[in-house]
């Protein structure tokens, strides 16, 4: 162990793939844990859906290390490893990106299927690496360390935005905040009484 708690390696450490195909994919959950776990909560306390949704990443995290070849410790795990599961989760997304060659690329409603691949969606990565790095630190990791917060990570984020923002004629820029219309002011009124 090192200044930041481990991922229990001995919960669910076979070689199978991590279980992310089935039910609700954009949550990247993994399968649950036994009841008898000690990462478990006390049952007098409720998570909120964050909290839970937080704790399940870090599982999935935790599962991908484990079955990564050779396995990885969370110490030694690095932004490179980072990009590298996010690439993984890509193949359970459900997000059509339209590659340049579509006829559809830039259309964000296509009138008919085509073959483009599927994806995880941008806002579903980012949402996942803003738990990833908060559930790091949680767990005893150093700020400065988190391999989820790497420039690499941010940069690949940035570009998957940029990227499925053209394939869908979507941008995602930061909308501005709207001032309150005042009504124009009424002309004169030319009354002749």
């Amino acid at each position: 162990m090192n200044s930041f708690q481990e991922f229990d390696s001995s919960s669910n450490s076979d070689t199978k793939a991590i279980n992310l195909a089935a039910g609700n994919t954009s949550n990247f959950s993994s399968p649950a844990p036994p009841s008898s776990s000690s990462s478990s909560p006390p049952s007098s306390t409720t998570l909120s859906r964050y909290e839970n949704q937080k704790r399940r990443d870090w599982n999935t995290f935790g599962q991908y290390l484990r079955n990564h070849r050779p396995p990885l410790s969370l110490s030694r795990c690095s932004g490179a490893h980072v990009l590298e599961f996010l690439r993984y989760l890509d193949q359970f997304g459900k997000t059509k990106v339209h590659t340049h060659l579509c006829p559809f690329f830039g259309h964000p409603n296509p009138p008919a299927p085509c073959p483009c691949p599927l994806r995880q969606a941008w806002g579903s990565l980012d949402a996942l690496i803003g738990r990833l790095r908060a559930a790091f630190e949680e767990n005893g990791g150093k700020p400065e360390a988190n391999p989820f917060g790497a420039r690499a990570v941010r940069l690949y984020l940035r570009e998957v935005r940029d990227s499925q923002a053209k394939a869908r004629g979507i941008s995602y820029e930061k909308k501005k905040r709207k001032r309150p219309q005042h009504p124009p002011p009424l002309p004169p009124s030319n009354d002749a009484s």
